[in-house]
């Protein structure tokens, strides 16, 4: 991993949330996921030259309300994916594309390319280097995100060291 990735502050993931589903988005500081969290998690996996750069999770409810928000779907198809523990392909779909425009927090100029690599979503095996990096503790950004009109969840980013 490059020494100048850097993590992206929690203005930063407001600002790219609230352009890319045009509403009000508010963060606040939130605690690192546990192991118990990951079946029911969003996982996005980000690399730079093969090698893992960072690794993205969002729990079902920022998932599923994110997802809703980006599709333009209303609050309670977020609301049944999550009463139903899993999301829709449309929700799913919408998320993955949500974790392919997050890429651009991680990139800098002059610093090696990141891009995303792998999307896991609820019900998918999550590789065992994924999940040991999202739960890593050290360079990371644990956030409870809030979409207007939908809810809130969890956002973990932890950073390759």
């Amino acid at each position: 991993m490059s020494d100048t990735s850097v993590i992206p502050a929690s203005l930063a993931v407001r600002n790219l949330f609230e352009d890319l589903l045009g509403r009000e988005v508010t963060v606040s500081p939130g605690m690192p996921m546990e192991r118990a969290d990951l079946d029911k998690a969003v996982v996005a996996i980000f690399t730079e030259r093969s090698q893992i750069a960072a690794v993205l999770g969002m729990d079902l409810s920022l998932a599923a309300n994110a997802g809703a928000a980006l599709g333009l779907l209303p609050a309670g198809a977020a609301e049944d994916a999550i009463d139903e523990k899993t999301l829709t392909p449309v929700l799913a779909e919408n998320v993955a594309e949500l974790c392919n425009v997050l890429t651009s927090l991680l990139n800098r100029e002059g610093a090696p390319h990141v891009k995303l690599h792998q999307v896991v979503v609820p019900g998918q095996a999550l590789p065992s280097d994924a999940a040991a990096h999202l739960l890593a503790l050290g360079r990371r950004l644990d956030l409870v995100v809030e979409v207007a009109r939908y809810g809130k969840g969890r956002f973990a980013l932890s950073m390759a060291p």
